[in-house]
C-alpha cells in the first residue's frame, strides 16, 4: 500500500512563495504519475499540476500556469511544488495524489491514492 505525507504548507503574504512536498513510500514510486490537487472551503476539489512518473511531462491548470512549478525526485520518492507569486485565491488545502499509471491526468477519480493535504494560506 501506497502513503503520502504532504510537508511544506503556512501562512505566507501575498507575492510570496512556499515549497510543498509529499514523500511516498513504496518501492515503485518511480512508476507512478502524480499530481497535486486543492479544495478551498465551500469549494469542489480542483486540479492543480501533474507530472508523468518519468518526471519528463508536466501539466499545470491554467490558474497557476507560470506560477507554480511541479517536480519530483524518483531517487528520493518525493514530489515538490513550488508555489511563487502566490495570490489569495490560491488558499487552499493542497493535496497529493498518486496514480498506478505513468501518464499524467486531471481528475480526480484517476487517481488511486491521497495523502492527507496540507494547509496554504495567502494573506491579501
Amino acid at each position: 500500500q501506497v502513503q503520502l505525507v504532504e510537508s511544506g504548507g503556512g501562512l505566507v503574504q501575498a507575492g510570496g512563495s512556499l515549497r510543498l512536498s509529499c514523500a511516498a513510500s513504496g518501492r515503485t514510486f518511480s512508476s507512478y504519475a502524480m499530481g497535486w490537487f486543492r479544495q478551498a472551503p465551500g469549494k469542489e476539489r480542483e486540479f492543480v499540476a501533474g507530472i508523468s512518473a518519468s518526471g519528463v511531462y508536466t501539466y499545470y491548470a491554467d490558474s497557476v500556469k507560470g506560477r507554480f512549478t511541479i517536480s519530483r525526485d524518483n531517487a528520493k520518492n518525493t514530489v515538490a511544488l513550488q508555489m511563487n507569486s502566490l495570490k489569495p485565491e490560491d488558499t487552499a488545502v493542497y493535496l497529493c495524489a498518486g496514480r498506478f499509471t505513468r501518464s499524467i491526468a486531471t481528475l480526480q477519480r484517476d487517481y488511486d491514492y491521497w495523502g492527507q493535504g496540507t494547509q496554504v494560506t495567502v494573506s491579501s
